[in-house]
């Protein structure tokens, strides 16, 4: 369990005496957004992890609890200006274009693990940054990699959706032609930041398309589909929706299939079958079932000469800080469901 600490504590203490060895120590840059309240709200619970510094120069000072009001009455943690430099692993959860800046400007300790959170780093040509190599951190792709990693670029949330949809075909070579993918995400993908499209008056009792065939995830998702099938040559057409929920994306992706239902279930088992968050269902999936959870369920449908994939995942837990903590477990040499046995807000 985490212990609660003031920032003087934080600041203060002698870590190394004070502090069980076995335990990861913590650090999360821009601690005041949506990603960085569910990794505090998991690692609070996390046997293995103790949090050394939350940081956020807008909310230094001041409690934890002030910003993540449902963290009030778990911890007394105050944000901080700096790390401690006794981290083992930070997590970067920055927005945006900004993680590169904060490693740049600021002295991380040699023994450091990064995992961030932005996109900036997922792509090929973005891997090398400041003489850090990060591994693209979706374990279900690049699992080996993942546990000798020092940096890790956590996968987008739709992309993280629509990948573990399309990687069994991919392993196969079975994805021969263009890939449509429809997917709707909750206002929380937006960010805390208010925008026009995320005011509650727009949002409620509303949908909309944006970023149609545009999105910045289509990259790693082509990305990832050709590092498993390097022949795959045609488009990714991609209609992303904001939904008038809270969390959670529901992703439909369908592209031609020969096979039989039973071929496609079989395939699809098989290849996660060690996998330990991403589940295929028989019956038709909803988002009630995996959000609050670090699960992706998936449900398979053959007709017309086609094959429907439907995917469903929090997409703050398995789209963003879950994700990352899994990567953190592996990183360390841990379990990989340490801390993520969470279970659905069903009702």
């Amino acid at each position: 369990m985490t212990k609660n600490m003031s920032s003087e504590s934080l600041s203060s203490k002698n870590l190394s005496s004070e502090s069980p060895t076995s335990k990861i120590k913590i650090g999360i840059i821009g601690g005041a957004g949506y990603t960085a309240g569910e990794l505090i709200r998991i690692l609070l619970k996390h046997t293995n992890a103790e949090i050394y510094s939350i940081v956020s120069t807008s909310q230094a000072g001041k409690a934890i609890s002030t910003v993540h009001d449902d963290l009030f009455g778990e911890t007394e943690l105050l944000f901080a200006d700096k790390i401690t430099g006794h981290e083992d692993v930070l997590f970067l959860c920055l927005g945006h274009e900004h993680s590169g800046n904060y490693l740049k400007e600021n002295t991380i300790p040699e023994h450091c693990k990064i995992i961030d959170l932005s996109n900036e780093f997922r792509l090929k040509e973005d891997k090398v940054f400041e003489n850090r190599h990060f591994i693209y951190g979706l374990p279900e792709l690049n699992k080996n990699d993942i546990i000798s990693a020092k940096n890790i670029a956590n996968p987008g949330c739709f992309a993280t959706a629509i990948q573990l949809a399309l990687l069994p075909l991919a392993n196969k070579n079975l994805i021969q032609n263009s890939i449509h993918i429809s997917a709707i995400t909750g206002s929380t993908g937006a960010g805390r930041n208010l925008s026009d499209s995320t005011h509650f008056t727009w949002r409620q009792n509303n949908i909309s398309v944006y970023k149609t065939f545009t999105h910045q995830h289509l990259g790693e998702i082509e990305q990832s589909i050709k590092q498993v099938q390097p022949s795959f040559s045609d488009e990714v057409f991609f209609v992303p929706y904001r939904g008038d929920f809270t969390r959670g994306i529901f992703a439909s992706v369908y592209v031609p299939f020969a096979g039989t239902q039973q071929d496609a279930e079989n395939l699809f088992t098989e290849y996660y079958k060690n996998q330990p968050f991403t589940h295929i269902s028989k019956k038709p999936i909803h988002l009630k079932q995996v959000v609050n959870t670090n699960n992706c369920f998936l449900n398979v449908e053959v007709k017309k000469g086609q094959i429907l994939i439907t995917s469903v995942i929090d997409n703050l837990i398995k789209g963003a800080s879950g994700q990352a903590i899994q990567n953190m477990n592996m990183m360390f040499g841990l379990e990989e469901t340490l801390g993520l046995k969470l279970k659905a807000n069903y009702f």
